[in-house]
């Protein structure tokens, strides 16, 4: 067993390594996947101690290893010391093919190396998109022209993009998605999609209205000075996407019979190397620039995604997929995001895949 193989262990599909004690055999106890008659199964409604459990019986991994503590004197202190953070000093070389030919053009990257790159990550880290995901069909549910951001006046729409479940109608999956753009745009504009977004899925409010009052504080204490980022993004000519990822796929091991991986496997368990939360959110997030391409006040060759934390880590997913999106805005994504696996400062993969 691989440390890539064993990172599809996460019950949160945060994409990482996990470092384990593999034995051979199946662990015991679990709910059976199929029936006996012949007819199909039944969506599973699992917890997410299940379908951890589920997992690693068919990877045959008996235990994990616990990943460091943030408690400070902790036997297994986590490492917050930089000079010894690097004690891995074997980095493959991101230009350098399995063959040992080394990247010299864009045409040997493109078309040699990142395809290399690609399967590593698909079948070792964030698992692959099926092929029989089934369309999306995009609907504005609300359109309001009297509203604000700040005191900016906006054009607001709520969008629901509802996944055809014909194949297994007992799970519904309606991508939730809400599109801000200047009312004062001459011509279509930039867009910034967001994953998450605070009260009423980011649709502003009408004039007059009390502005929200639900933004984390800032850093060390206080209050924000400058404005929210959505105003910051009305004031300069952007437009911005808010799209819900857990109207996409739950973020627990609990939702992965549910959502758009439980209606692709028709309630099932997954296999090793299928899609994660991760990968879910970024394919939600291609098909809301599916809907993008179509809306006349939106330039769509000038949309960004953006996340933070677990979602900075879904964005990179995202960019690194979708080349469509024409630039990412990453914050916090930790790790299983930018930082480096072979690293050994603060959380490490084994945090990610103990759960």
């Amino acid at each position: 067993m691989t440390l890539k193989r064993s990172m599809n262990l996460l019950s949160h599909c945060f994409v990482a390594g996990l470092i384990a004690t593999i034995e051979a055999g199946s662990l015991s106890g679990q709910p059976s996947a199929t029936r006996s008659t012949g007819a199909a199964p039944e969506p599973l409604n699992w917890t997410t101690q299940q379908d951890h459990q589920n997992m690693k019986g068919q990877l045959g991994i008996k235990v994990l290893r616990p990943g460091p503590s943030g408690r400070a004197g902790a036997t297994n202190e986590a490492n917050y010391d930089p000079a010894k953070a690097n004690p891995y000093l074997d980095l493959p070389d991101p230009l350098t093919l399995k063959n040992g030919q080394k990247v010299t053009s864009a045409d040997v990257w493109w078309k040699k190396r990142r395809p290399e790159i690609v399967e590593d990550f698909e079948r070792e880290i964030v698992g692959r998109v099926p092929k029989n995901v089934p369309r999306v069909t995009w609907m504005i549910t609300t359109q309001a022209v009297d509203r604000v951001v700040g005191e900016l006046s906006v054009v607001a729409k709520q969008l629901v993009g509802h996944v055809d479940n014909s194949a297994c109608p007992a799970i519904e999956v309606n991508i939730q998605m809400t599109l801000v753009t200047p009312s004062n745009a001459k011509g279509p504009v930039p867009v910034l999609m967001m994953f998450g977004g605070f009260g009423s899925g980011g649709f502003p409010r009408r004039p007059g209205e009390p502005a929200p009052t639900n933004r984390f504080g800032a850093f060390g204490g206080g209050n924000f000075v400058d404005p929210p980022s959505t105003e910051q993004l009305i004031a300069a000519g952007w437009g911005h996407a808010t799209i819900s990822p857990g109207s996409i796929q739950a973020d627990n091991g609990a939702g992965l019979t549910k959502g758009i991986i439980g209606l692709v496997n028709k309630g099932q368990p997954r296999k090793p190397d299928d899609w994660g939360s991760l990968r879910a959110w970024a394919w939600g997030a291609a098909r809301g620039l599916d809907y993008l391409e179509t809306d006349p006040a939106v330039d769509a060759k000038k949309v960004g995604i953006e996340g933070v934390s677990r979602y900075g880590k879904a964005a990179l997913v995202t960019m690194a997929f979708e080349q469509r999106f024409a630039m990412v805005l990453v914050g916090s994504s930790g790790e299983g995001g930018a930082k480096l696996h072979r690293r050994n400062f603060g959380e490490a993969v084994e945090n990610l895949t103990g759960s």
